[in-house]
């Protein structure tokens, strides 16, 4: 099970209908709240879902 932390930023499957790629993780738990780098609409998503959306981790946020 990957660890995710609030400031990783993470790449989705699929793109934002605005074109963005990249997400940041907003906060944890069993809802993850995440944020388009491109245009900045929040989105929550339950975890089972964010997990299977998570294509990779570009930065993760240094301990």
């Amino acid at each position: 099970m990957i660890k995710y932390q609030v400031g990783d930023i993470v790449k989705f499957k699929k793109t934002h209908p605005c074109g963005g790629e990249y997400w940041e993780v907003l906060r944890t738990g069993i809802d993850f709240r995440v944020k388009c780098i491109q245009c900045g609409r929040i989105v929550m998503l339950p975890r089972p879902k964010f997990e299977k959306s998570v294509k990779s981790i570009i930065s993760k946020k240094s301990p």
